[in-house]
C-alpha cells in the first residue's frame, strides 16, 4: 500500500501505516534526469494533513525507504511518555525485511558500535562502546519469482541506518537497498511491523500489515500453503508473522511481560 493510512486512533495518539520513499522532513532534493530542484513533503507534513490536526507530535523516526507503523502522539502528556518509552528502550520493536542473499547465519544478533562514513553510509565496528543490537530470525521463502530471505527483525537500540547496516554485516543487504548494495528492486523491502508497549496502565500490540511492493506482498505469507514452503532445513522456530515476540528470542531481549 502506497497511501497514508490510519490504523489506530485513540485519545492518545493515532498510529498510522507510512508509505515507502518518504523522508521524516520536508525537502527539497535535485532529480536526476532534469537536474530540477522538486519539493519532496515529509511523513510529518502528510500526516498533519491526512489527520486534519496540525496539533500531533512525531516520537519516533523512519528511513525514508523504510514502510510501516508510525505513532503521532495527540497530547503533549502523550507524547512525554511515548518519547521517554522508545528512549527508554521500553517499547518492543519489531520489523521485516527482504534479502536475495544467503545471510553467514540464520538467528543471532548483530552487535557494534557504528560510526558514519564519507558517503553518508554506517559502518559497523567491532568494538562495544556505545553498541547498536540487533536481534534477527532468516527463513528461506520459495516464492514464484524464486528463492527470497525473510526476516524477522528485533533492534533493541534506534540508530541511524542500524537495521540496513545489520544486513549488510551479514553479507545479506536489503533487497532494494542500493546504498548498501541490495539487489536492484521497485523499493526497499525494510517495513516497520509491530509494536508491543504499556501506556497510561494499558496494553497496546499494534501492526501494520502493509508490506508490499513489486516483488512481494507480505499477505501471500497468511496462505497456508506458503507456510509449507519454508525450507526443511530451517529451525523450530516457523515463520510467525502475527506474534513474532513468539519466536526464541534470547533471554538478554527486552519482551514485555
Amino acid at each position: 500500500m502506497n497511501t497514508i493510512t490510519c490504523l489506530i486512533k485513540n485519545d492518545h495518539f493515532y498510529a498510522i501505516h507510512k508509505p515507502e520513499n518518504i523522508p521524516f522532513h520536508s525537502l527539497d532534493e535535485i532529480t536526476k534526469q532534469s537536474k530540477e530542484s522538486i519539493h519532496v513533503e515529509g511523513i510529518v507534513s502528510l500526516a498533519k494533513k491526512f489527520l486534519n490536526d496540525e496539533d500531533i507530535y512525531p516520537v519516533h523516526r523512519l528511513d525514508r525507504m523504510t514502510s510501516g507503523l508510525m505513532i503521532f502522539a495527540r497530547t503533549a502528556k502523550a507524547n512525554s511518555e511515548l518519547s521517554s518509552l522508545f528512549q527508554d528502550k521500553k517499547i518492543e520493536k519489531y520489523y521485516l525485511a527482504l534479502s536475495l542473499q544467503k545471510p553467514k547465519k540464520k538467528q543471532g544478533a548483530v552487535i557494534g558500535d557504528m560510526t558514519k562514513g564519507r558517503s553518508g553510509s554506517y559502518l559497523l565496528k567491532r568494538s562495544h562502546e556505545n553498541p547498536a543490537i540487533t536481534r534477527f530470525f532468516a527463513h528461506k521463502l520459495s516464492l514464484k519469482n524464486g528463492d527470497i530471505w525473510f526476516y524477522t527483525l528485533k533492534p533493541e537500540t534506534g540508530k541511524t541506518h542500524q537495521l540496513r547496516v545489520a544486513l549488510k554485516s551479514l553479507a545479506s543487504p536489503i533487497l532494494g537497498d542500493a546504498r548498501y548494495s541490495g539487489a536492484a528492486a521497485s523499493r526497499g523491502y525494510l517495513h516497520a511491523y509491530k509494536l508491543r508497549f504499556d501506556l497510561f496502565g494499558e496494553r497496546y500490540e499494534l501492526i501494520d500489515p502493509f508490506f508490499s511492493g513489486e516483488e512481494f506482498s507480505l499477505q501471500s505469507l497468511s496462505l497456508p500453503e506458503t507456510q509449507d514452503k519454508l525450507s526443511q532445513n530451517e529451525s523450530n522456530d516457523r515463520l510467525n508473522i502475527s506474534h513474532p515476540e513468539h519466536l526464541s528470542w534470547p533471554k538478554a531481549s527486552f519482551i514485555l511481560s
